[in-house]
């Protein structure tokens, strides 16, 4: 049915430069005509924080800790049900939702309402808002500082601001179409990111077996002694944790670079976790000077404790491989741990791996903020069992083989998802600019609620066959 869409008819110049042409009998309005932007400080706490994301608005765990919070909710702005919420302070990150529950949210946003509901629909503006998001639509109209990551939209140009306004029935059309198509790619979407997480389960059971019972199936066990390891090897060893490892110290996080103690710093958000590894794809650059460099600096074969962070679904103790050859510290979330002789660090590495996995690290953890710290004493206190360094680097070895082509199809998942959500932004641009004529498809849409939901499961059980059959063949 998507491909079916055709252009308009008859066209017109709209005179805006990045809307181009619209179909004949669309207008183009300024915010002020459409919006009516509200500005109502609650006064009073009790009331829910509403956070504003690229996905939409949600509802923040205060009790928590979550996020950066403020001590006194009073000062933040109230938002009605039906109402948008706009982060106009970030246009490089930002997002924009419609709250479907009262609460309150930062001062610093915008809240607003449509002023004619007889004449706009909701949904096709918050489509059309969100296009503007992600393809820098208000970007050219923003001001500040785009290094720093405050490119904001100004109350004077968002209401100047020109958005294209079909008819109120074309808008709904619109925004029906684009609710069903976008509920059929969510589906895709989601049965992938399925895929992915299941086939992670199964790399981390490989592993698992792999750093507890060795290669070879046919070798006799003994009992460990450790409720979670079970029967080991024969001729392993029951060691703490902390036998791997010559020296736990934490990070540092410096100051402004200054271009004569310059040093690339390690953040938690370099970890790559699937692949257990650190990535610089963003490097972050902090002054550390000389002194403050002891013990600090990373080497090839160092293994990273991530120490602060986490959450609730990925609580903090991961711990990833330092695998560059440039000179680099980690921060001071994160802390340096130097692979003893005699133990082979990609192995330590896949070791570190299977306890997270099993939540070995989670007795470690203190809480006593929002943040949750890792005592590092404590963990690597941890028995553990190990066979000899030539078995450990044989056991690396095969590893590293199964992660490759777990890898291959985790990479092509994660391109086919990218694909999908360029396309479905490239159909939310195409239709609420006017370029695809939508009223005949979506007159001819079927009843959300009589799809065969099976389908969807369908989708993930082949897919998860053909994921499968990849990964392990």
């Amino acid at each position: 049915m998507i491909a079916d869409l055709k252009p308009y008819p008859v066209m017109r110049d709209s005179g805006v430069v990045w809307l181009g042409e619209v179909p004949k009998g669309w207008d183009v309005l300024r915010g002020r005509q459409l919006f009516e932007i509200k500005k109502r400080i609650s006064g009073e706490l009790g009331h829910p924080v509403i956070s504003v994301t690229q996905e939409g608005l949600r509802v923040k765990d205060v009790e928590s800790g979550e996020g950066q919070l403020s001590q006194d909710y009073s000062k933040y702005q109230s938002v009605e049900v039906g109402e948008f919420a706009m982060n106009s302070m970030d246009l490089l990150t930002g997002g924009v939702g419609i709250a479907t529950s009262p609460g309150v949210t930062s001062p610093d946003y915008r809240v607003f309402s449509i002023r004619d509901k007889s004449g706009s629909c909701d949904r096709y503006m918050l489509h059309a808002l969100r296009m503007l998001y992600r393809n820098r639509g208000f970007y050219s109209w923003g001001q500040g500082s785009a290094q720093l990551g405050r490119w904001r939209l100004p109350r004077r140009r968002f209401n100047d601001f020109p958005f294209p306004v079909p008819s109120f029935t074309e808008q709904a059309a619109i925004a029906r179409f684009l609710d069903w198509a976008n509920g059929r790619l969510e589906r895709t979407i989601r049965a992938k990111r399925k895929v992915i997480a299941l086939l992670n389960e199964q790399k981390q059971a490989i592993i698992h077996r792999a750093v507890t019972r060795g290669l070879d199936s046919s070798v006799p066990l003994k009992p460990s002694g450790v409720p979670w390891l079970g029967g080991i090897p024969q001729h392993w060893e029951v060691r703490r944790l902390r036998a791997a490892v010559t020296d736990c110290v934490n990070g540092i996080w410096g100051g402004e670079p200054d271009g004569e103690f310059d040093l690339t710093c390690v953040r938690v958000a370099d970890f790559d976790r699937q692949n257990l590894c650190v990535s610089l794809s963003r490097r972050t650059t902090r002054s550390i000077p000389i002194s403050a460099r002891t013990r600090r600096l990373l080497r090839r074969g160092d293994l990273l404790l991530e120490k602060s962070g986490g959450g609730e679904r990925q609580p903090v103790g991961a711990v990833v491989l330092y695998d560059l050859d440039e000179p680099a510290v980690c921060s001071n979330f994160v802390a340096r741990m130097p692979v003893a002789a005699g133990y082979h660090s990609e192995y330590v590495n896949y070791l570190h791996s299977a306890l997270y996995a099993n939540r070995i690290n989670v007795p470690s953890i203190k809480q006593t903020t929002g943040i949750q710290n890792l005592d590092g004493k404590s963990y690597l206190s941890e028995r553990v069992a190990f066979p000899d360094c030539a078995e450990q680097r044989a056991i690396a070895l095969f590893l590293d083989g199964e992660s490759i082509r777990f890898a291959e199809t985790f990479s092509r998942l994660e391109r086919e998802i990218e694909l999908l959500r360029e396309y479905r932004a490239r159909l939310v641009a195409d239709l609420v600019t006017g370029k695809l004529d939508v009223r005949e498809a979506a007159g001819r849409l079927p009843d959300e609620a009589l799809l065969d939901t099976a389908a969807a499961d369908t989708d993930l059980s082949d897919e998860m066959d053909a994921a499968d059959e990849e990964a392990v063949g």
